[in-house]
């Protein structure tokens, strides 16, 4: 930890405050040609020629911020400012730091500022800290994955995304794809072990919600998350794999849903000239519908995990519910077996109507839903949480989406069930039977409202899956949630952000 009001008798800093920071919170170290003005200041106009070195960090403000902040040390001792500066550099460098990076921007998404976001703000950053950089600007969807696919991605320390929740889900299939293939994985085998991505993403939120940003770093704010990647933080996160007939379809690690978000999702879609305004408007018009959907059910629960939807202890930084979930984890797949543990374990089986199926891998906050969909889900327990809101008055939904706006318990309601689970499957009741006839009656009803029965649910044949943004065409799915396959370049949420880590080394220790 640096002090800089007087570290010694001999070097003294610029800006006469305490300041305390954490070795681990350098952003950068250079010496400083100080000007005229400030040599022939205060007392510092008596030193013969003084010499000085700029240590920029970390400064922690409210709501989870970042900004770069400087103080400036010198003395007159040339020797000791040199000392001084390779000592800190020395320490900089026994950090896991990026220092070449491959960025993706989408110039697209959002407001369309991703590109001016990097530039003006994230650029400059990177520079300060020494990080290269190989920039690739999307032109169209899908462009950053099939490049990952033939890029060399060993020379890059990470790979850092520009955009939205579908620009980093364009990123994560890319990366997690390129592993598997690498590995000789068959990604359309549902009980396939995935191989961990071992090289991290960074996110710079430049899009709509950025959900998947504010869930694991407490914010959407992309000076913020530069820093996060700078200092090379790093935070696992769960992924999990949808299938459909032992075919792969989608990885998700936010939102998988099922009724009222993926009927929004797909009116929201024909929309998009609307911008973000979409999604209110598609919202309302959901709501109003009221459509309800039956099926069926079935999944296991995720009996290694050491905590539950229902409790108060959520998900922040070095979280002891992750790491003793994952240990239990490794040690149940150890002792019996990947393939022999799903045979073997309970499936527990669901039948009914259903508003709303949602399955989140993390809490999916957001600016508009401060606790998000669950409050208690965790970024990396391999687990996920899945939420059942069960046929009900049109005012009993509206008290429930409510609850995602304020501190009351959105899971205290005799119609919303919620498990943790480590995989499931859902099937639509009319799919049974004849999946294309569905297809269509579903097409054919979409978006009508249910103007015979204003205050109740019509059940109609089939909605659309929202897997982090983005619809799936199958409704009958698999889904199986990967223990902490992928890091990012973050930390999680953390308690308090003011307060410093007390494990890191300290600058005094040199001394």
């Amino acid at each position: 930890m640096l002090r800089s009001h007087k570290i010694n008798r001999s070097l003294y800093s610029w800006n006469a405050k305490n300041c305390f920071v954490p070795t681990s919170e350098i952003i950068a170290v250079e010496e400083t040609d100080l000007n005229k003005k400030q040599r022939n200041s205060g007392k510092w106009q008596k030193m013969a020629k003084p010499h000085a070195f700029t240590v920029y960090y970390v400064k922690k403000a409210r709501n989870h911020r970042w900004r770069c902040s400087d103080v400036t040390f010198w003395c007159v001792d040339e020797q000791l400012c040199n000392q001084w500066i390779q000592a800190l550099k020395e320490l900089l460098e026994l950090q896991t730091r990026p220092k070449h990076l491959l960025v993706y921007i989408n110039p697209y998404g959002g407001k369309r500022q991703g590109k001016r976001i990097y530039e003006q703000k994230v650029a400059p950053l990177f520079s300060l800290a020494s990080i290269s950089t190989d920039v690739f600007v999307t032109e169209r969807a899908n462009h950053a994955k099939d490049n990952l696919f033939e890029v060399n991605i060993n020379k890059y320390d990470g790979v850092v995304c520009v955009g939205g929740d579908g620009m980093f889900s364009e990123v994560m299939h890319g990366l997690i794809g390129r592993m598997q293939k690498d590995s000789g994985i068959d990604q359309n085998n549902p009980k396939a072990p995935l191989v961990q991505c071992n090289i991290r993403i960074g996110i710079i939120p430049a899009g709509s919600t950025d959900c998947i940003c504010y869930s694991t770093v407490g914010i959407s704010d992309p000076v913020t998350s530069a820093l996060h990647i700078i200092i090379g933080d790093s935070q696992p996160l769960d992924v999990s794999s949808v299938h459909h007939n032992n075919t792969f379809l989608k990885y998700t690690v936010s939102l998988l849903g099922y009724g009222f978000y993926g009927d929004v999702l797909k009116d929201s879609e024909k929309k998009r000239w609307m911008g973000p305004m979409r999604y209110d408007y598609s919202g309302f018009k959901t709501f109003l519908s009221h459509h309800c959907y039956e099926g069926t059910i079935y999944f296991q629960p995720a009996k290694h995990t050491q905590g539950s939807p229902r409790d108060k202890d959520s998900c922040r930084t070095g979280c002891h519910i992750c790491r003793q979930s994952e240990q239990q984890l490794a040690e149940e797949h150890k002792k019996c077996g990947l393939k022999h543990e799903e045979d073997e374990e309970e499936w527990k089986v669901i039948k009914g109507k259903f508003l709303a199926i949602n399955a989140v891998n993390m809490s999916c906050a957001c600016p508009r839903s401060p606790k998000g969909l669950s409050p208690a889900a965790h970024l990396a327990d391999g687990s996920s949480d899945l939420i059942l809101v069960r046929k009900c008055s049109r005012f009993d939904f509206l008290r429930y989406l409510i609850r995602h706006t304020n501190q009351d318990d959105q899971f205290d309601f005799s119609f919303v069930d919620v498990y943790r689970v480590k995989s499931f499957q859902f099937t639509s009741k009319l799919l049974e039977d004849n999946e294309s006839d569905v297809t269509d009656i579903g097409k054919k009803h979409f978006g009508q409202f249910c103007r015979d029965h204003p205050a109740c649910c019509c059940s109609i044949a089939n909605s659309t899956w929202n897997c982090d943004g983005e619809t799936l065409n199958s409704s009958a799915i698999e889904v199986r949630v990967h223990c902490q396959l992928m890091k990012l370049f973050a930390r999680g949420i953390e308690e308090n952000c003011k307060e410093a880590a007390s494990n890191q080394s300290t600058v005094e220790q040199l001394l």
